[in-house]
């Protein structure tokens, strides 16, 4: 494994013993709904995800197996969404979560992040290549396919909620309101889920930029006040971990753009 590019903040308040990730579970997964894991490697793991620690939290949950595998998942789908600035890199650690989590989904098919994280590394893969190119690769309806699995195993899944939304907003927006109804995208639907997403994680910074990007997306320019409101509101938060930290930069980043 190459090495990869390190977290670029201080993780010192991020950086939880065994004790006190247990504490903050609850709040550190509202997003995932990720149940606390009885395997203490796969606690250590996450630990190291917490802490921003991608790439060692991605080796330790592989070496534990089982629910670790959730762990590497997510931290090399969100190392790549965030820190790996070669795009064929990204695009290449996208398709390796996809492909592990779709096994994973095959072998324990309740488990809810399994599917989720098929779904989000197909996502953003599928940004990556163009949404449009995607769709006629026919990632668009295993994306939502496995999405709505997500929150069929799991209705408090935030993150899925949100995921689910932006397929809504980005299809319509890439390729239009008629061509999308064709993939299942409807704007109602992809704003409803926006919704749901704040009402079940309300302190998520990510889910208020993925709502204004799609409120933008979906609605156009007489959305903008609102957008950037939620993006204002997002830059405020308070982040608990090293991912969180990485979409308030995101959030502050959009504001400036404005």
């Amino acid at each position: 494994m190459a090495k990869w590019t390190a977290f670029p903040y201080d993780a010192d308040d991020y950086t939880y013993d065994a004790a006190a990730l247990k504490k903050q579970w609850a709040r550190l997964h509202t997003g995932d709904a990720e149940p606390w894991p009885k395997d203490e490697a796969v606690q250590a793991a996450w630990a190291l995800f917490h802490a921003g620690q991608f790439q060692k939290a991605t080796e330790a949950g592989l070496k534990a197996g089982g629910a670790g595998i959730t762990v590497a998942n997510k931290a090399q789908a969100i190392y790549a969404n965030y820190l790996e600035k070669s795009e064929k890199n990204k695009l290449a650690l996208f398709l390796e979560v996809a492909e592990r989590a779709e096994a994973q989904a095959k072998e324990d098919p309740k488990n809810a992040n399994a599917w989720y994280f098929m779904a989000y590394a197909l996502g953003r893969y599928s940004q990556g290549i163009s949404v449009a190119k995607a769709l006629a690769q026919g990632l668009g309806s295993k994306v939502k396919g496995a999405l709505e699995t997500t929150i069929k195993l799991q209705p408090k899944h935030a993150d899925a909620h949100i995921a689910l939304g932006a397929f809504h907003a980005e299809v319509i927006d890439k390729v239009g309101k008629l061509l999308g109804k064709t993939q299942g995208a409807d704007a109602s639907t992809g704003l409803k889920l926006y919704k749901e997403a704040l009402k079940l994680n309300p302190t998520s910074a990510i889910a208020m930029v993925e709502y204004a990007n799609g409120l933008v997306m979906l609605e156009g320019d007489k959305k903008m006040a609102e957008a950037e409101k939620l993006y204002a509101d997002a830059a405020a938060c308070d982040p608990k971990d090293a991912m969180e930290r990485l979409d308030v930069e995101m959030a502050k980043a959009e504001l400036e753009d404005e």
